[in-house]
């Protein structure tokens, strides 16, 4: 299946973006980013980046929150802001007409947040709960401990929203810095899609960033190796466990990338037609779901899987798991298996070039990971080219490492 994706740079002054331009409708979407992120929060402040992306649309320069949301939707825009560990990104989207005035509201929010105390509350307030929420499912406990315990030190092992203490705690100066140290007029990446010309796209982007701080963010602390901390237990009484389980992966610049992500969904990334979930629900019933796929986390991949079970079934699940892992590493998939994950994962790009956000957003990621131009146009070729003797390589490559495990709940033995 041929598929081509007519990407177009752009540049104005200091700033550079990739374009995706389509007149179909009058709708222009424009995505943006940074590095650092969360990872910059200092330690007992964790999620002041995070909360501080919340109050940059409750209010900026001479609008307070009301004030305006009341100008996002007169004229039907849409802003928004949020923190990832390593990384931090704005996004806006508009009817054409609508456009310059998204633009203005955009770099006011980003210029001059007003960060009121009765929205500093009101976010404050729903950050907690739900920070509080996430503790209160095994889901939540056991993703927490997970990371905590595969970079333990390391920004990467804290909750990138923070928690209920690091939240509640927060003074507005740790808002403000946050803000400061990382809304940037340098470092910027930026992708759009939609009704504008390159030309018009480059007369904007000035306009969006104008009058931000010279320099950039700082860089994240380089991300340490995982640490494969065997299996862990955290005790949540109920009658079932949910577990999480993964290892170290590659690079997200790697070669074998694309050859892993294929190896998982065979794997388990690929419903019920995935090892995991033939050999784990539809044989042996020991889970309703359980999946594979890679994670991205400061530019390395982490190979991340869960399933849920009942107490008394997780040590026979995970010995299933651990078996079909093995298998995979030692043999890679099959050719019939190659030709089905490729015609999934060759069909199902055009899905992701549906809507101008999405098509933004997906841009925006290429350009995160050091991706050439025209990436996209050559993956059918790159997929097509894997064979089983390729896959197996990487395979074992990746998978051959013992599995770290995480169980929240209370299981009698795993």
């Amino acid at each position: 299946m041929s598929f081509s994706v007519p990407i177009t740079p752009v540049t104005a002054g200091p700033f550079s973006a990739w374009l995706i331009e389509d007149h179909s409708v009058p709708v222009v979407s424009i995505a943006w980013a940074w590095g650092g992120g969360a990872a910059l929060d200092a330690e007992g402040q964790e999620g002041a980046l995070a909360m501080a992306a919340a109050l940059l649309t409750e209010g900026a320069g001479d609008l307070p929150a009301l004030a305006f949301a009341d100008a996002l939707r007169d004229s039907a825009i849409g802003i928004g802001f949020g923190a990832q560990r390593d990384g931090f990104e704005g996004s806006l989207r508009a009817l054409t007409d609508a456009l310059p005035e998204a633009i203005r509201l955009a770099n006011l929010a980003m210029r001059a947040p007003r960060l009121d105390a009765s929205a500093i509350a009101r976010v404050r307030a729903r950050a907690v709960a739900g920070a509080r929420a996430a503790l209160e499912t095994p889901r939540g406990q056991v993703g927490r401990a997970f990371w905590a315990a595969a970079y333990p030190g390391h920004p990467a092992g804290r909750p990138a929203g923070g928690t209920v203490e690091s939240l509640t705690a927060l003074p507005e100066a740790a808002l403000r810095t946050a803000l400061a140290r990382q809304i940037r007029a340098e470092g910027l990446i930026i992708a759009a899609a939609g009704a504008i010309t390159p030309a018009a796209l480059a007369a904007l982007l000035p306009s969006l960033f104008a009058g931000l701080p010279a320099g950039a963010p700082p860089s994240a602390p380089a991300l340490p190796a995982f640490r494969a901390f065997g299996t862990e237990v955290l005790r949540v009484p109920g009658p079932q466990s949910t577990v999480q389980f993964g290892q170290p992966a590659i690079a997200v610049d790697d070669p074998d990338w694309e050859g892993l992500q294929l190896v998982l969904r065979v794997l388990g990334g690929g419903g019920f037609s995935s090892r995991l979930m033939e050999e784990v629900r539809v044989k042996r019933g020991l889970t309703y779901g359980i999946g594979v796929g890679l994670d991205q986390i400061f530019g390395q991949g982490v190979v991340l899987g869960s399933a849920a079970t009942d107490n008394a079934q997780v040590a026979e699940m995970l010995a299933v798991t651990r078996a079909e892992w093995s298998r995979m590493a030692d043999s890679g998939p099959t050719e019939a298996e190659i030709a089905d994950a490729v015609a999934f994962l060759t069909g199902n790009l055009p899905l992701q070039f549906t809507d101008t956000r999405r098509i933004a957003s997906t841009l925006l990621a290429l350009r995160r990971n050091g991706r050439p131009i025209d990436f996209l146009d050559r993956r059918a070729a790159r997929l097509a080219a894997l064979t089983p003797a390729t896959t197996a390589r990487i395979a074992a490559r990746v998978l051959a490492g013992p599995l770290s495990v995480m169980v929240a709940g209370d299981p009698p033995r795993v």
